[in-house]
């Protein structure tokens, strides 16, 4: 029998037991929007092998959540594309993508095939609308529901104590994560359906919600007349699993062996660009550390090496390998450990007491200046660096990963108080970042305000006892020649 899913990352939604009648089991592809390496598909897998009957796949983009957008829209059907590939022609299976042309298109459509199904799996995200969308779908559906977390290497919810700290998490995830290891997710998880027919979406389904097959093949749907944000528009970079792959590919070729030393420096550009893709799904933690595996001919030997929270040598890799894991794995891991375990993880009153106190303090303290919410998306302020990084995120929907430390610094220098601050830093960053919206996202956005930080000195105005950063000294460390010239001249867009 092929592995089984584990069960820490298996959530029972409702305590319904399958129907043994139901023609198909349904999983419903919310977040993890990929067909391989893919916990929650691997257990739609395993329940439709188990009562013997064909697994639907229904990927559904709707368009009225918040920031929906040209960008955001683009690049998830760029995703839909590639799964409808891989998908073609597999025995036991049906991929069933719909697109929502008007705001409440699509309402019904879970309860509608859900109904005939035997059983419902889905994705298990911690945040954005996911949370609110699984609570309304408990009350559509009347069979078993799960939601199974294929987000990382460790399942977000095998503790439920929120870490303060990189060091401390970094620590627990050395103690656990060989266990974890040892139940990677299946490379192709429906190649256990051979056996099986190919199951048929209810015809009054598909006439009341068409599939969008046909305009995927045509290169997907007019976005143009969707009723979505127009002034966010698509960027260069293609997404869907297709070319996550390619971009691994990438930067492990020409990327990786600089990384420990020259990913700060703007110039370099040896990021490894994977976030977008891996908020969106469409590559899983486990495929990068496998490729990353054979890339340093590392096989793993973790149980004898001490938890000591150090960032370099307990994987037993190269440096730079070494750093890239601690982006990709620890921080990454960390914002989902906050994410799944506070439902205010998107909150101001989730910081820390002491930068909270600190902040309070000094919400009096005077500004050199105050910007617009308007000033600040058109990049219109009279540092040269920042508007450098703004127009990178207004063009290329990601800003580089140093410069955006000091993007949110200075943001809350150039507004009326911490909390406005923060309110400004999650509308510009979710409305115009590929990577937004995501437990990342809040986790870079508090970092600013000294989430995952300690007290700093010397205390000073504004910043309080929060770290401190000044364009003059990011300029003074690194590399920005042709990054300025590359984001500097023009308007934003």
């Amino acid at each position: 029998m092929p592995a089984r899913v584990p069960e820490p990352r298996i959530r029972l939604l409702n305590p319904r037991a399958p129907e043994p009648e139901g023609a198909y089991v349904l999983y419903w592809m919310t977040s993890l929007r990929r067909t391989a390496d893919n916990f929650a598909l691997q257990r739609a897998a395993e329940w439709a092998e188990e009562l013997g009957r064909g697994l639907v796949i229904l990927e559904a983009l709707g368009c009225n959540y918040e920031w929906a957008s040209d960008r955001i829209h683009r690049f998830v059907l760029d995703g839909m594309r590639d799964n409808a590939r891989a998908l073609r022609g597999r025995a036991g299976v049906a991929y069933y993508p719909y697109v929502e042309s008007s705001r409440g298109q699509g309402r019904g459509l879970l309860a509608a095939v859900a109904a005939r199904a035997a059983a419902v799996v889905t994705d298990d995200f911690p945040t954005f609308f996911i949370p609110d969308m699984l609570a309304a779908a408990v009350r559509q559906v009347d069979v078993r529901l799960e939601a199974v977390d294929g987000n990382g290497l460790m399942p977000m919810r095998d503790t439920d104590r929120v870490y303060a700290s990189a060091y401390a998490f970094r620590r627990h995830l050395q103690k656990t994560l060989p266990t974890h290891l040892d139940q990677p997710p299946l490379q192709d998880p429906v190649a256990r359906l051979a056996a099986l027919d190919r199951p048929e979406v209810p015809r009054e389904v598909l006439e009341m919600w068409p599939s969008a097959h046909a305009d995927l093949k045509a290169g997907g749907p007019d976005i143009g007349r969707l009723p979505i944000d127009h002034t966010v528009a698509p960027v260069s970079l293609e997404g869907g699993p297709i070319a996550a792959r390619a971009r691994l590919d990438e930067f492990l070729r020409r990327g990786l062996g600089e990384y420990a030393e020259q990913r700060n420096h703007p110039d370099e550009e040896v990021t490894s660009g994977l976030s977008p893709y891996l908020h969106f799904g469409h590559i899983a933690t486990h495929a990068i550390l496998r490729r990353l595996a054979e890339a340093e001919g590392w096989t793993p030997a973790l149980d004898c090496r001490p938890a000591n929270g150090k960032r370099t040598g307990w994987w037993g890799m190269s440096p730079d390998a070494e750093a890239f894991l601690d982006q990709v794995v620890t921080w990454r891991e960390l914002g989902f450990n906050m994410a799944a375990n506070r439902a205010d993880h998107r909150e101001y009153d989730s910081l820390p007491e002491w930068a909270r106190d600190t902040l309070a303090d000094h919400a009096g303290d005077p500004r050199p200046r105050l910007y617009s919410l308007e000033q600040l998306e058109e990049a219109a302020t009279d540092d040269e660096i920042w508007n450098a990084a703004q127009r990178q995120l207004h063009r290329d929907g990601v800003i580089h990963n140093y410069l955006r430390m000091l993007w949110g610094k200075k943001i809350l220098q150039w507004t009326e108080s911490p909390r406005e601050a923060a309110r400004v830093m999650i509308q510009l960053n979710n409305r115009y970042a590929l990577d937004g919206r995501d437990p990342n996202s809040y986790s870079g956005i508090y970092w600013c305000l000294g989430r995952y930080d300690r007290p700093w000195g010397p205390e000073r105005p504004i910043f309080g006892k929060i770290r401190y950063m000044s364009s003059k000294n990011t300029a003074r460390k690194l590399r920005l020649r042709e990054y300025l010239e590359r984001y500097s001249a023009g308007p934003p867009r």
